[in-house]
């Protein structure tokens, strides 16, 4: 159990290092303001939080620098959380404004990787039920059907079906016109299982192909429906903490490249009641043990839809980063209802 003078300076001692980057040294804590010990008596209180596990000091200095443990504590009961200044306010307000799910996650991604200097991560919507507007059936060749999709977001899908027997092009049109009479405007997983029951009074092979029109049309965009924006990863060039190691920097490109790791991350962050924030290992990602990532769900119409959030050093100014995060998924969600 710490007690108030030694919180008061792990404190004070991360935030010179989040400051500076510089190890902080016992005579240089003691000079600063509202530390009243003597550069002995810091000395003995540093050692016992070296002892905790909360700071160590590198090789190469006689200063500490905290540990991932001593930024878990820190975050956690010492951090003073800033309002985040009317600028930026006003630029994430101007810029995520409603629109297309892909335009917003692209403008989210950007403005976190601007107003941080770090890289900015969006986890898109997840479209669990995609709700279509008009479908249409196109005759290839001897069964091969193209399946038209257009959803209510206005994204346009292409799928190819293989089918039992050969159509005629007056049968695909009269699929497309039942399908489009009697469920356009309802969600895919929905329509899957209406069609189910509903298609099994109908007559024929139309029935058959309607069926599995829709079954594939709901699983392929189920399956495409998540994707990682990514902004701002050259950024990290610029992150002294980051840069010295480039082998350790091209591992991280390749998360940002591959996504798959990113995905799962994320996807943790939506079971998350506000701010969420992974710090070295705590990511479960061995790239980025280096690295904190803070993360935020945001939602539509009170329902979590996605993650977004700031992949950085650990010696990052959280104070800033958090309100930035957490205002930015307000405002994703947002848009995202307005235009729903």
């Amino acid at each position: 159990m710490m007690n108030e003078r030694a919180q008061h300076l792990l404190k004070t001692l991360i935030e010179r290092y989040i400051a500076d980057g510089q190890p902080v040294a016992s005579k240089t804590l003691s000079l600063l303001p509202g530390i009243e010990l003597s550069p002995a008596s810091v000395r003995n209180v540093l050692a016992d939080l070296e002892g905790m596990g909360l700071i160590a000091s590198p090789h190469t200095s006689a200063g500490r620098v905290p540990t991932a443990r001593g930024y878990r504590l820190f975050v956690d009961r010492l951090l003073t959380i800033r309002p985040l200044d009317e600028l930026s306010r006003h630029e994430l307000e101007a810029n995520l404004q409603p629109g297309s799910p892909q335009r917003i996650a692209q403008a989210a991604s950007s403005l976190l990787s601007e107003l941080t200097s770090f890289a900015g991560v969006v986890l898109t919507p997840q479209r669990s039920d995609v709700a279509f507007r008009q479908i249409e059936f196109l005759r290839l060749s001897e069964r091969r059907v193209l399946m038209i999709l257009v959803t209510l977001d206005g994204d346009v899908q292409n799928h190819l079906l293989l089918t039992e027997r050969d159509y005629t092009p007056s049968e695909l049109v009269e699929a497309g016109n039942f399908i489009n009479q009697h469920y356009a405007g309802q969600g895919l997983s929905a329509v899957a299982l209406r069609v189910e029951s509903e298609l099994r009074q109908l007559q024929g092979d139309i029935a058959e192909l309607m069926a599995a029109a829709v079954k594939l049309g709901q699983q392929t965009l189920e399956q495409g429906s998540e994707d990682v924006v990514v902004s701002g990863g050259s950024r990290l060039f610029q992150v002294h903490d980051l840069s010295d190691d480039l082998s350790r920097l091209r591992e991280l490109f390749g998360v940002f490249e591959r996504k798959t790791e990113l995905l799962k991350l994320l996807a943790q962050g939506r079971g998350a009641q506000g701010v969420n924030i992974f710090i070295g290992e705590e990511s479960g990602v061995v790239t980025l043990d280096e690295c904190s990532v803070v993360t935020a769900p945001y939602c539509i119409n009170g329902q979590v839809v996605g993650t977004l959030g700031v992949v950085g050093p650990t010696r990052m100014a959280y104070e800033r980063v958090i309100p930035i995060v957490d205002i930015t998924a307000r405002l994703v969600g947002n848009a995202l209802s307005f235009r729903d």
